[in-house]
């Protein structure tokens, strides 16, 4: 009777396990090897598989020769056919995708697969196109007692519309620092940036910023340009991009002895994001020349990592950040640096 039963026991643990990895998805690729799991997505030349022995793999779709799936998928081919169904494999290294909704069987191959997700979701080249507002608010406070008196506070908000043609942001910041009851710093900025991915890795951009910065005796300041970029880098994970372009720099300076800026100029741009498995650094540079005097410039400067925390809508910000300008007010250093340690957070 006890041998009944295991025998019993272990065909139902043996029956289970084959019905598994019989309701698996399966990829088979040019060198032989098979991989079983779950396809989450097929998108830009790559087939990415969630496997239980490796995580989630992405393998290049042009070393694939067969997939199939336990379940309807959505595919649409480069034709710009759209076809839900089950993926089973056909003869010579064909694909048959029988559609669930009595359209008949497609036969087609794995190179003609322009992008493939989870039945009844979103075509990820429509959402793609959909303008998606996300937001950032960060805020660090620092002080210091004893031989010396400090307290700083600085905060700033951003907003961006993105898509994958272009690029809409406002941002604003402010930053203050008392140190022995004298103002070490206070300015504010806020504004616009605009950048229209036109054709390929080419776009224009127009952009405004304005405020002020009461410590480098600015009252009020304002630079607006336009022009084009260029991503010399356009990855998933990494992203490099150049400006250059026209500007009209204005800034106006409460002491009568400091002459008051009001040219036309150059702007030169250079912007770099790389995502890493869990943080990402970011680095930012702008230089405004004059055409008065392209010895009289502003550059700025911001480089920063950041991490996420336990909670992932909230992270973790430290970098360094330059504000230099060629010819400062009456009696004010040309450069201005900041450290910082921020906490961000972000939202959509």
């Amino acid at each position: 009777m006890k041998s009944n039963l295991f025998r019993r026991g272990l065909l139902a643990v043996i029956s289970a396990a084959l019905t598994a990895v019989a309701s698996a998805d399966v990829v088979e690729t040019k060198n032989g090897t098979r991989l079983v799991g779950k396809i989450v997505r097929i998108e830009g030349g790559m087939v990415a598989i969630d496997t239980e022995f490796a995580g989630t793999l992405a393998i290049k779709q042009s070393e694939v020769t067969s997939i199939v799936t336990d379940a309807p998928v959505s595919v649409r081919l480069t034709s710009g056919t759209r076809v839900d169904g089950k993926v089973a494999a056909g003869a010579n290294g064909a694909l048959q995708i029988a559609g669930t909704d009595g359209s008949g069987t497609i036969s087609t191959n794995v190179g003609n697969i322009a992008s493939s997700w989870a039945a009844g979701g979103k075509d990820p080249q429509i959402a793609a196109l959909e303008r998606t507002w996300g937001y950032e608010a960060a805020v660090d406070i620092t002080g210091k007692s004893g031989n010396r008196d400090q307290l700083g506070t600085a905060a700033s908000v951003r907003a961006t519309l993105r898509t994958a043609l272009d690029t809409l942001q406002f941002y604003t910041a402010y930053d203050r620092q008392v140190t022995d009851g004298l103002k070490s710093a206070d300015q504010f900025r806020a504004g616009v940036d605009y950048q229209n991915n036109f054709k390929g890795r080419t776009s224009w951009y127009v952009r405004d910023e304005g405020g002020f910065d009461r410590v480098k005796d600015v009252e009020l300041y304002n630079v607006a340009a336009a022009g084009f970029g260029y991503d010399v880098i356009k990855q998933p994970k990494q992203i490099l991009t150049t400006r250059a372009g026209l500007s009209f720099r204005y800034e106006g300076y409460k002491n009568p002895r400091t002459t008051d800026v009001k040219s036309a100029g150059l702007d030169f741009g250079l912007a770099h994001e790389l995502t890493l498995t869990n943080s990402k650094l970011v680095n930012r540079l702008s230089i405004v020349p004059s055409f008065d005097d392209f010895a009289n410039y502003r550059l700025t400067h911001e480089s920063f990592f950041e991490m996420p925390l336990t909670i992932p809508s909230w992270k973790l910000r430290a970098g360094v950040s330059n504000d230099y300008n060629s010819t400062p007010g009456f009696g004010v250093e040309k450069m201005d640096t900041t450290y910082f340690t921020r906490l961000v957070l972000s939202w959509r």
